[in-house]
């Protein structure tokens, strides 16, 4: 009997101390200014990561169409020994399959070698992104008196919603130049 009347001491208690902080964070909240942003909408429709992205298609445009023409190479090469097998004596046949294989081989190498480059510059770039995101963020909630920020939420109504106020401040330090993004 003794331990049921403390666990239901104690269930009353936590009830009545929710029931108060509720309160009491009720009347603070209200003073509180909040909004939320949608960093992935940022990430998206930002000029600063589209240019970006840009940047990164432009860098890396002559290696991709390099492997484009060195595939196209090895399949054309594939298709003349499959054509010329019936008059290739053994040895030629040997040589030129294992020539194809090292072909193939150092297309995969290369495509390895580009793919991991590309990664880790979109890497790098989406890290000064999100920096360049976060600061702009920090900008807007000290300008319009916010108390508290926050993103990744399930719902958030347009009353709190400052992504696109954001985006507008994004978006006229980009038109600004590097010099205004700099800052």
């Amino acid at each position: 009997m003794t331990r049921q009347f403390f666990c239901s001491m104690s269930t009353r208690l936590v009830g009545a101390a929710a029931a108060l902080l509720l309160t009491a964070g009720g009347a603070a909240a209200a003073e509180l200014r909040i909004g939320v942003v949608n960093i992935a909408e940022l990430l998206d429709e930002a000029p600063q990561a589209k240019s970006a992205m840009q940047h990164l298609q432009d860098e890396f445009a002559p290696r991709q169409r390099e492997i484009v023409a060195r595939q196209q190479e090895l399949r054309e090469k594939e298709e003349t020994i499959q054509k010329d097998l019936a008059v290739m004596g053994e040895s030629e046949r040997r040589s030129a399959e294992r020539e194809l294989r090292d072909g193939q081989r150092e297309l995969a190498r290369r495509q390895n070698e580009y793919l991991e480059d590309l990664n880790l510059r979109r890497n790098e770039e989406l890290a000064r992104l999100q920096k360049s995101l976060l600061e702009e963020v920090q900008a807007y909630a000290r300008t319009a008196n916010f108390d508290l920020i926050v993103s990744d939420v399930l719902y958030a109504s347009d009353a709190v919603d400052i992504t696109s106020q954001v985006l507008k401040g994004l978006e006229e330090r980009f038109e600004a130049g590097p010099q205004a993004a700099d800052q």
